[in-house]
């Protein structure tokens, strides 16, 4: 069984009733905001309608016109087709067209600039490009840059000189499946890792991957057809589309929200009555200010059936989910970790019913091994720390082009996550912090997570990254980069007075008033923190809110 299987027999099944639905909440944009400034998610079309919605059967007729056509212009079995798209309710039927049609979807950040839209081409070896209008700008510069791309297919208005209309010419064919048979062991798709680390690498994953996160993810939460999913983060990543896979096993509807604000996800659950939301960290945040300062009056909203708060990319703080829970006390909770090297979330999860766990991300997921070992490769003991490994039909197949990265994480088929771990005495594992990002700070290792985790109980701070600058004498000292609460002030004195209850080697050496970057599956950019505080520049008058 591929995953194509599972549309196929949704739209055969219950081909009248509604797959997917997208709303885009309006909202003027500052005519001097740049693509460079969007956000996670943007309603980067003004001129479309608040709704729109498509069938089952309109989603398989969709993807299978563009098997179709790629299939028409000579495309072989294994070709890479690069989607470059906001949200939007094309987004899907195009990924599965290119999977029906035995190519290799590549899906790319829609926050990638001119340079890295370039890069990850190459490197990709994509010779069929997908995009939107709110790329062109950045597709200009590049065109004699990107000769590997044979065709670019434009899904939109005001089509580029240099791209065909994909919307025209898929309505000249055929809605029927292609003639091509698929096996969970054929090349599915790239995915690029998040480039918090430098440029992205891409990560080849075989069918049998994409049909693993369709079993996790329904095993984990138990979609049925009454279930309503909203989906915000971005589809290109691994995590969104990971958990919609269970709407997509269960036949049910899920909506794709073009927006961030407390009011609109609240709107949203109330018109299409979802039942379960997958958050990121700042956007559960944002709610929490809204309702307890009674901005929002939750009163004005039909919440009752939603039944799951989902949770994830990034260490969940448990102060926030005690706060929520006092709100949403029927609510369940779940988080769960992942890499996209591991096809996204789901390797490890905590479950809805280990609400005394919060803090763990959990045990291994359904269908996972997981362990925690030394540098030698050896079970640590107790809860001891080491690095996290984890095993399953979910891993990847490589880092395309690149063995010697490969040879780096994969070892007898374990994918080695470079997130240093701890055990408690129930199997529980939590995460301490990234390997790379271990502080040496006098011969003692600083995780900047558990640093980073008991600032966030502050009330002061909405936000929070450490990181190590260089000391002379210790090597280096953790400095905390930390974002205040809106409506708050706050010094470094009172800072200094609330880590008193940190072990002394344990408490930042430098406190940093400042913005907390974070990438769009909401990982901090602690490279970023690292240049700009690292250098020189080392900034002695902090902002302060």
């Amino acid at each position: 069984m591929v995953i194509t299987d599972f549309l196929e027999r949704n739209a055969r099944l219950y081909g009248s009733e509604v797959a997917l639905v997208e709303i885009n909440p309006s909202e003027e944009r500052d005519a001097a905001v740049t693509w460079r400034d969007f956000s996670l998610i943007e309603n980067a079309r003004p001129d479309a309608p608040y709704r729109r919605e498509m069938t089952w059967r309109d989603f398989d007729r969709k993807a299978n016109r563009f098997a179709n056509l790629l299939l028409s212009r000579g495309l072989s079995r294994g070709t890479k087709v690069g989607i470059l798209l906001m949200n939007c309710l094309e987004w899907l039927p195009l990924y599965f067209g290119i999977l029906k049609a035995g190519c290799i979807a590549v899906p790319m950040n829609f926050r990638y600039s001119s340079d890295e839209i370039a890069y990850c081409l190459g490197l990709a070896d994509v010779e069929v490009l997908v995009f939107g209008p709110e790329f062109v700008t950045r597709m200009d510069p590049i065109m004699d840059r990107i000769p590997g791309v044979k065709m670019l297919f434009f899904v939109g208005r005001e089509i580029p000189a240099y791209a065909e209309d994909c919307c025209r010419l898929v309505t000249f064919c055929s809605s029927s499946a292609p003639p091509v048979a698929l096996t969970d062991d054929d090349d599915a798709a790239i995915y690029f890792s998040s480039g918090t680390t430098g440029f992205p690498k891409a990560i080849l994953h075989k069918h049998r991957s994409l049909i693993s996160a369709c079993m996790t993810e329904q095993h984990h939460h138990g979609q049925t057809r009454s279930d309503v999913f909203l989906c915000i983060p971005p589809l290109y990543h691994t995590g969104a589309k990971m958990h919609w896979f269970g709407s997509l096993v269960s036949a049910s509807k899920a909506v794709l929200l073009r927006g961030v604000k407390p009011e609109w996800i609240l709107r949203a659950v109330t018109e299409e009555k979802c039942t379960i939301v997958w958050l990121l960290v700042p956007w559960c945040q944002d709610l929490l200010e809204a309702i307890e300062t009674g901005r929002i009056n939750l009163s004005h909203y039909y919440l009752d059936q939603w039944r799951l708060m989902h949770i994830g990319a990034q260490p969940v703080p448990p102060s926030m989910i005690h706060r929520w829970l006092k709100i949403f006390p029927h609510h369940q909770y779940d988080t769960n970790y992942g890499l996209s090297e591991s096809i996204g979330p789901g390797c490890v999860h905590l479950g809805v019913e280990n609400i005394t766990k919060v803090g763990a991300i959990g045990k291994p997921g359904y269908g996972w091994q997981a362990r925690i070992v030394d540098e030698h490769g050896h079970d640590v003991t107790g809860d001891e720390v080491g690095e996290l490994i984890v095993k399953g039909p979910g891993v990847m197949v490589c880092y395309y082009k690149n063995p010697l990265a490969t040879a780096e994480v994969l070892k007898d088929g374990w994918l080695y996550t470079g997130d240093m771990a701890r055990s408690d005495a129930d199997g529980f594992i939590y995460l301490v912090d990234r390997k790379k990002d271990v502080i040496i700070t006098g011969g003692e290792n600083l995780y900047p997570v558990q640093i980073e985790d008991f600032l966030r109980h502050n009330p002061k701070v909405h936000d929070v990254a450490v990181i190590g600058l260089p000391d002379k004498r210790l090597g280096e000292i953790a400095a905390a980069i930390i974002q205040v609460a809106d409506g708050e002030t706050c010094t470094e004195e009172e800072i200094n007075a609330f880590c008193r209850e940190l072990p002394r080697y344990k408490r930042p050496r430098k406190i940093i008033f400042d913005q907390v970057p974070r990438n769009p599956t909401g990982k901090i950019e602690k490279p970023l923190l690292r240049e700009k505080y690292r250098s020189d520049r080392l900034v002695e008058a902090q902002t302060t809110h």
